[in-house]
């Protein structure tokens, strides 16, 4: 089975599961290390588009 293109690249939860030892794909440390796909930001622990559209796992992995 091949690679697809978003698998090389982790992709953010859609929400912060607030573990103490903050997982690996949380979006708010993503937001910290500059690693968030562009046009997307964290906000109340929830993964957010900039433009105010409504966030979906296809645009998602588009964008990543």
């Amino acid at each position: 089975m091949g690679k697809s293109k978003g698998a090389t690249r982790k992709l953010p939860k859609t929400e912060c599961c607030v573990s103490s030892s903050k997982c690996g794909r949380c979006p708010l440390r993503m937001l910290r290390e500059g690693t968030l796909p562009d046009g997307y930001t964290v906000k109340k622990r929830k993964l957010v588009r900039v433009d105010g559209k409504k966030l979906t796992k296809k645009k998602l992995a588009k964008a990543a």
